[in-house]
């Protein structure tokens, strides 16, 4: 027992490595893969709804994939604009940043050769504009693998339910039906998750440009399409989406206390969606450990990069509705809970 323990631990190491090995470099084909699953998991009580209504599985699948192309093309082309207004703009956040840098010194009286004061005026931003530019190159590759996410979309709602059959045909009937009850339960848990995720941060991220828009703050579509994503990364992602216009109305408005507002009501509509709302919906028995998410950050991210880290949580997420749906497996779901 003990030498097929000793050669069991070795062979679990090196198939975790292969795995992870083999998910760095299949990245272009994986996270394809990957989105379209969650979309299918997300969309298919659609499906079972248009089926219901006696629509044809392939017009209903058409449909589908139709609203769907045309939903992700615009939020695309609308976050591209954006951030290409944003790269434009930069020059004059510049200019009005050295300007408050200035108001600073002398409302303060401040040294002229204050460091902190002096390096954050002699940050070149006009290379922000550069930079943002940049990361939209890997956003635009993302969207062209758009098609090839529908492509996995398609043959997956084509084939919704013909697992429950080859699961009959190739076992008993006592085993086809406990396998069948697990993998139902595993299929409703998942969906309620992603959907309800994804009603929340698409809920965020409108509430998010509404505000924006009525203090009139720049870029009000990006931050809001930012603020959807990242909602995705608990804690993390949100401060970041919650900073990031907070910084800008500063500059923009060169008055502390009119950003401020703008930061403490984007906090107060993130505390009842993430700490009321989101909870009440969720229920019970989904959050995960923070020190497992932050590993999970760092870890898909290192695979992935950025798509791996927006899709970090949700993988853990369904990870741990299966581990837990498993009676023997039931001491991993409490490792990765809370």
């Amino acid at each position: 027992m003990e030498k097929n323990n000793a050669l069991t631990i070795p062979g679990v190491l090196l198939s975790v490595f292969l795995i992870g090995v083999f998910l760095k470099l299949a990245r272009s084909f994986m996270i394809p893969f990957v989105l379209a699953l969650f979309f299918y998991f997300i969309l298919s009580p659609v499906l079972d709804l248009l089926a219901r209504l006696k629509i044809p599985r392939p017009l209903a699948v058409a449909l589908i994939i139709l609203v769907l192309f045309m939903v992700l093309y615009g939020m695309g082309v609308m976050f591209y604009e954006s951030g290409k207004s944003l790269a434009d703009e930069i020059p004059k956040y510049s200019q009005k940043m050295g300007a408050m840098i200035d108001s600073l010194q002398v409302q303060f009286k401040l040294n002229r050769t204050w460091d902190p004061l002096i390096a954050l005026k002699n940050l070149n931003i006009d290379q922000v504009g550069s930079v943002i530019l940049t990361s939209l190159g890997p956003f635009l590759s993302f969207l062209s693998n758009i098609f090839l996410v529908l492509i996995f979309l398609i043959f997956m709602l084509a084939g919704r339910g013909k697992l429950n059959e080859k699961i009959i045909d190739c076992c008993s009937p006592h085993h086809a039906t406990q396998m069948g009850r697990v993998l139902g339960h595993i299929d409703k848990k998942v969906q309620k998750y992603l959907a309800i995720k994804t009603i929340v941060c698409i809920v965020s991220g409108l509430l998010a440009t509404l505000i924006l828009f009525l203090f009139g703050v720049d870029f009000a579509i990006a931050f809001g399409f930012l603020t959807f994503l990242l909602n995705y990364i608990p804690s993390i992602g949100a401060f970041i989406a919650k900073v990031l216009p907070f910084l800008v109305a500063l500059i923009q408005f060169s008055s502390f206390w009119r950003a401020a507002w703008v930061l403490i009501v984007l906090l107060a509509v993130d505390a009842v969606m993430g700490m009321i709302i989101e909870p009440k919906m969720m229920g019970k028995g989904m959050d995960l450990s923070p020190l497992l998410i932050i590993f999970s950050l760092f870890f898909w991210g290192w695979l992935w990069g950025i798509p791996g880290m927006i899709l970090a949580v949700p993988i853990m997420a369904i990870i741990k509705i299966v581990v837990g749906s498993f009676p023997e497996m039931r001491w991993l779901d409490s490792m990765l809970a809370k």
